[in-house]
């Protein structure tokens, strides 16, 4: 194998990334399909660390082989403030690339977060970091130095999702999405609607209104019947 390191992609607009923190990936859910990475893939600080368990940022992307995390080592210099590291681990889900050394030298660049198809390790060091990572938990087996290759910022898999460089990359405490920023303003000012007005439903909810007769769905099951 060889390295391929593309330039960096354009940052998504500050303004649609503060929307898009606020906004829930279950809500999003509720009208998208498209770009959700695997349920395994979850952020690992707790709440006492990471109170609001949820961020947005721009998607850097990496395609990093099994055993070897040699080009991870050299792109972190390019990490900026807004980005969030997305790494491809081709398949791998035993090795961690990413322990208390590497999560120092990210968060040291700005980088808002990092997402892992596969496990990290030093999970005390990176919470006293207290660098946001989604990855599928912890493992004590981790990658070296030795120079197989990589890609940097090329199409990628995360979780089954593809992630692009330049993705808008929301996660918080349900998982996380990718969208192209094009088609993602639209279903996060829908999301942020719902979300607003979900409040006002668990109140009636509680008061008494049925669930069923407020969705509609017993209406449904009654003309069934």
């Amino acid at each position: 194998m060889t390295y391929v390191i593309n330039t960096m992609p354009d940052q998504v607009d500050g303004g649609l990334l503060a929307k898009a923190e606020r906004a829930e990936t279950a809500t999003i859910g509720h009208r998208r399909h498209m770009g959700f990475v695997d349920k395994d893939i979850q952020c690992v600080l707790p709440r006492e660390i990471f109170p609001k368990q949820r961020t947005a940022g721009t998607a850097v992307t990496l395609a990093l082989p099994g055993q070897d995390s040699t080009l991870l080592h050299h792109v972190i210099e390019f990490l900026r403030p807004g980005d969030i590291l997305v790494i491809d681990r081709l398949g791998d889900h035993k090795h961690a690339c990413l322990g208390g050394g590497v999560a120092a030298a990210i968060k040291a660049s700005g980088c808002r977060a990092v997402m892992i198809d596969g496990p990290c390790t030093d999970l005390p060091e990176i919470e006293d970091l207290a660098l946001p990572v989604w990855c599928r938990g912890v493992a004590p087996i981790t990658t070296r130095l030795y120079d197989i290759g990589g890609s940097f910022n090329v199409p990628v898999c995360c979780g089954g999702a593809v992630v692009n460089p330049g993705d808008l990359v929301v996660a918080d405490f349900s998982g996380a999405l990718v969208m192209p920023p094009a088609e993602a303003e639209g279903d996060i000012d829908w999301a942020l609607g719902k979300q607003e007005g979900e409040l006002e439903g668990h109140k009636r909810l509680l008061a008494g209104e049925k669930l069923g007769e407020r969705t509609g769905a017993s209406a449904m099951v009654r003309a069934k019947l």
